[in-house]
């Protein structure tokens, strides 16, 4: 199982990290440990001062596939759910002044929780989900769906390109505006709408 993570696929956030707006997908790889297994708290990593919230729609892949159009992309998933792609940013920030790659300020042990799926409804458009992160009851990150730079489909079509998608992968695909750090005893809540599929607490 891969997670494969999208980067700047909002404009908002692309703003707020003075990158630029790409012109096609930027993606990155978890390994199968940055799951944070059900009902753990996160606990901040020791190698970290700096760790920020990144709130993602997440897609779980259900047919394997291998340079798949765009056309043909929503055969590949029915279920999503909400995710955030923890980030030590002082390292990432680090690794990026050197030239470095920044794997481990991304793919840490337990930096990727991922909420409980739910099932598409036919009259569903992954297109326009609303997504919000609140944290100790505060909202601090939403958007919907639309404002993706990349829609689902086309970074399905895209990533696999590269890499052959098998079941059981996630997809993260994106975070919007609003990242920012976290600390102890913080209480993160993420919903798709009203639905809350992910609670977790900070140590």
């Amino acid at each position: 199982m891969k997670i494969i993570c999208i980067g700047r696929n909002y404009a908002d956030h692309a703003k707020e990290m003075k990158s630029e707006v790409p012109t096609e997908p930027v993606f990155f790889l978890k390994p199968d440990t940055a799951l944070l297994p059900k009902r753990n708290p996160f606990f901040i990593p020791s190698f970290s001062n700096d760790v920020h919230h990144e709130l993602e729609l997440v897609v779980r892949i259900s047919r394997v596939g291998k340079s798949i159009e765009e056309r043909f992309a929503h055969r590949y998933y029915n279920e999503v759910s909400v995710g955030i792609d923890f980030t030590a940013r002082d390292i990432q920030a680090l690794c990026k002044s050197k030239g470095l790659p920044w794997e481990k300020a991304k793919a840490f042990d337990g930096s990727a929780p991922v909420g409980k799926f739910v099932i598409l409804k036919d009259d569903q458009n992954i297109q326009d989900l609303d997504i919000t992160l609140k944290i100790n009851d505060q909202i601090v990150q939403e958007v919907n769906t639309s404002k993706m730079i990349f829609s689902v489909n086309q970074i399905i079509s895209y990533v696999s390109q590269f890499i052959t998608l098998k079941i059981g992968d996630l997809i993260f695909t994106g975070t919007p505006a609003g990242v920012g750090p976290v600390k102890i005893n913080d209480k993160l809540e993420a919903f798709i709408g009203e639905d809350s599929l992910l609670k977790l607490n900070v140590k």
